[in-house]
């Protein structure tokens, strides 16, 4: 079994070396660990610095693409290179990388398809009273949306196994963590929740500019998600309360009309049919919705097999050739720039 760390960066030549430095090299279970740096378009000697902790697969981006693409990028990266398990921590150094024989023991036993760890965010010192209580309801939220019961939705330090990475598909452009959570909830992924402590605050958040755009990137990335796979939720309920609020003027212009009083009131019949209007617009759109969902599920279910042929089926063993000597010298780093990969043909992985 093979595992990959990977850890996305954006100018962190100061506390990669912290990181790099605390990641096991050995694993209960685990035949091999490899480390794998995403660079986000760095202006600092990130990369060099990778390079001279000994790391050999870098992935590359010419400018910053963001969280969420560095980590589908690292993920493809992973996945080519044979990785059964990959585990992603930040490079600020805020995750104890001692802790990742803890992450992953659900998902090498087989207990789990995803572990996320529980930064256990209300001992959190520099965490003022606010942030704790809406990262509580952001998670809140996010379980009500794909069905869970995690306590800390936010949190990026989470091991995958490789059958779940071929079944989530990120599209959001702000961060994974929301998205893969309703996706995995909605997918009847088994989540798993490992509580750990952090390390010392090292720097500010480069995510968001405060707690403010946070809530607004992540409410919308969570919406966008939920509507992915419940649009029908949404817009039938939508749909339902504007029908009711829409019969009640017609219902009143009614009753003063047997009164012989409808002269005046002919601003219920255009207020009910500006509802009743809206109402069925809902209805259309829900529609359309759901048969979009349908063939979203269709497109998925092929993408997974496409990516199943890509990166190999984790359902299917692998056969283990006989080993045979090979005199030929060991191939170099290996380097991807701007999602122009190489692999290793030294690089194999056996399929969880």
């Amino acid at each position: 079994m093979k595992v990959f760390v990977q850890v996305p960066c954006l100018n962190e030549e100061s506390t990669l070396p912290s990181v790099l430095d605390s990641i096991p090299r050995e694993l209960p279970g685990v035949d091999q660990v490899e480390l794998l740096v995403i660079d986000d378009g760095s202006t600092d000697r990130t990369v060099q610095v990778a390079q001279e902790h000994g790391v050999t697969h870098i992935v590359r981006h010419a400018r910053n693409m963001g969280l969420a693409r560095s980590f589908r990028d690292g993920v493809d990266y992973a996945l080519a290179h044979g990785a059964d398990i990959v585990v992603n921590t930040d490079g600020d150094n805020q995750y104890k990388q001692e802790r990742i024989a803890d992450l992953i023991a659900p998902v090498v036993s087989g207990e789990a398809d995803i572990a996320i760890a529980d930064r256990q965010t209300a001992t959190i010192a520099h965490f003022s009273p606010f942030k704790k209580r809406m990262q509580r309801f952001g998670s809140h939220v996010v379980n009500l949306a794909a069905e869970t019961d995690l306590p800390d939705a936010a949190s990026g330090f989470r091991a995958y196994s490789k059958a779940s990475l071929l079944r989530l598909n990120v599209v959001t452009q702000f961060s994974y963590c929301m998205e893969t959570i309703i996706q995995a909830g909605n997918k009847r992924l088994r989540i798993a929740s490992v509580p750990i402590t952090t390390n010392p605050k090292t720097r500010e958040s480069r995510l968001f500019t405060n707690i403010f755009q946070h809530m607004m990137k992540s409410g919308s990335a969570i919406g966008r998600a939920y509507l992915m796979f419940k649009p029908h939720q949404v817009l039938g309920w939508l749909a339902a309360i504007t029908g009711i609020l829409g019969v009640i003027p017609f219902v009143r212009f009614l009753v003063f009309a047997l009164m012989g009083q409808s002269e005046g009131h002919l601003q219920s019949l255009i207020f009910g049919t500006t509802l009743l209007t809206f109402a069925f617009l809902s209805l259309v759109l829900m529609i359309i919705a759901d048969l979009q969902r349908t063939n979203r599920v269709l497109l998925e279910e092929l993408l997974e097999r496409t990516k199943a042929l890509q990166y190999g089926d984790p359902r299917v063993p692998v056969p283990v050739a006989p080993a045979v000597q090979d005199a030929s010298p060991v191939a170099g780093p290996a380097v991807a720039d701007d999602d122009r990969r190489t692999t290793e043909p030294n690089l194999v992985g056996r399929s969880a």
